[in-house]
């Protein structure tokens, strides 16, 4: 499942997921701090103003709740440098890219490393704080601890049982048939979708560099016609075009929109999927990633 539906609104679930265990954790954080009746200066501020001081100072505090927000944050900042170091050589190709976080591209240990390593510091700096922070950060993590098990157990075991029709001459096949054994890159698409154009030179070069890896491009909804007419004119030799008329492959992976892109290793596992565009750097390193799975037993 990509997305959960709130009625016409569908929310992908890892933000969703992310935020609610943020939420969570903070409220966890501040009811423990109100038990105990925590106030918490700052370390670096004396308790008193010294003797050559005319003026009284109030020192700032810090809410425990406000630490798991200031946690979280630099958590999504650390992931995202870790990810752009790791894959630096992609992004140098594409600079912008890398403010573009709608693709996705987080390293978990990098945030969770500067996540946790702020609490800790805090937790140092304050005695008081200690509990709050633990407790609120054990609440967060077993949430989303949890939230990605049940991600990853809800994703298919195989390839979705949805029949294609092939658009160069209309042969029926099932999704498992048309990837013939390898690591696919499904991408549903139309022809109305500006995102799906943005992004298609990007998936046709990328077919052209991955020979081993099949690039199948699903056409959602629309005429055999309609699809050979925009491919005509945008000159892109995509070798693997199908066709899904009712859109049941869409349905069948709960896309919430177009372009939706599944990677899947030679057994249908789904490796990852992302709903929006694809930059080329994104898309470099989840083909990469597809291919590390997939070498895996």
């Amino acid at each position: 499942m990509l997305s959960i539906s709130l009625g016409p609104i569908a929310l992908p679930l890892g933000p969703v997921l992310v935020l609610g265990a943020s939420v969570l954790a903070s409220l966890v954080a501040e009811a423990v701090a109100r038990r105990r009746a925590v106030a918490v200066p700052a370390a670096d501020t004396p308790a008193q103003p010294s003797a050559g001081d005319s003026l009284t100072r109030t020192r700032p505090t810090i809410a425990a709740g406000d630490a798991i927000t200031v946690a979280v944050l630099l958590g999504l900042l650390a992931a995202r440098l870790g990810h752009l170091g790791w894959h630096a050589p992609a992004y140098l190709e594409s600079p912008a890219s890398m403010l573009d976080i709608r693709d996705g591209g987080w390293n978990l240990t990098a945030g969770l490393v500067a996540g946790l390593g702020w609490l800790a510091w805090q937790a140092w700096r304050t005695p008081a704080l200690r509990r709050p922070l633990a407790s609120g950060a054990a609440a967060g993590l077993l949430v989303w601890g949890l939230g990605l098990l049940a991600l990853q157990q809800d994703r298919p075991a195989g390839y979705p049982a949805v029949e294609l029709a092939r658009l160069g001459d209309a042969q029926p096949a099932t999704l498992a048939q048309a990837a013939r054994g390898r690591p696919v890159v499904v991408n549903l698409w139309a022809t109305w979708c500006g995102p799906c154009r943005v992004e298609m030179p990007a998936l046709a070069a990328a077919q052209r560099r991955h020979p081993d890896i099949g690039f199948l491009f699903v056409n959602q909804g629309e005429s055999p016609e309609k699809v050979r007419a925009w491919l005509a004119r945008s000159g892109l030799a995509l070798d693997e075009v199908w066709l899904d008329a009712g859109s049941r492959l869409g349905a069948a992976v709960h896309s919430p929109g177009l372009p939706t892109t599944l990677f899947l290793d030679a057994q249908g596992r789904q490796v990852d999927a992302h709903v929006g565009l694809l930059s080329e750097a994104s898309l470099q390193t989840r083909v990469a990633a597809l291919r590390r799975a997939n070498a895996s037993p």
